[in-house]
C-alpha cells in the first residue's frame, strides 16, 4: 500500500508523502501537489509538522475552509481515497 493508514474515527486516511513537490496516490500514478488542493479525497496537508485543512474542502459545507495553504512546505498529504480512485477534481462537482 501506499503511504500509511490513519485511523481518524470511522474514517481510514492515508498519509502520502510529498516528493519533489509530487505524491504517489496511485501505484502507477504521481500526482502534482496542486492537485491535490483540487482533489475531494484530500483532506489535510502536512507543513512543518502541522495538519492544515485542504483547500478542496472549501466547498464543503461543514468545512468551508478559506485559508490558504503554501503547497511548497507540504512534505505529506491526508488522503481519503479509499478505493484507489485517485486524483478526482472538485470541480466536477462544483461547476
Amino acid at each position: 500500500m501506499i503511504g500509511e493508514l490513519l485511523a481518524m474515527g470511522d474514517e481510514d486516511y492515508r498519509i502520502i508523502p510529498a516528493i519533489k513537490g509530487r505524491v504517489q496516490c496511485l501505484s502507477e500514478k504521481k500526482e502534482p501537489l496542486e492537485h491535490c488542493g483540487f482533489c475531494i479525497h484530500c483532506r489535510e496537508f502536512r507543513i512543518n509538522g502541522v495538519f492544515v485543512k485542504s483547500p478542496s474542502l472549501a466547498y464543503c459545507t461543514k468545512c468551508r475552509v478559506t485559508d490558504k495553504v503554501d503547497l511548497r512546505q507540504a512534505d505529506a498529504v491526508k488522503c481519503a481515497d479509499r478505493q484507489g480512485e485517485g486524483f478526482h477534481s472538485i470541480t466536477s462537482l462544483i461547476g
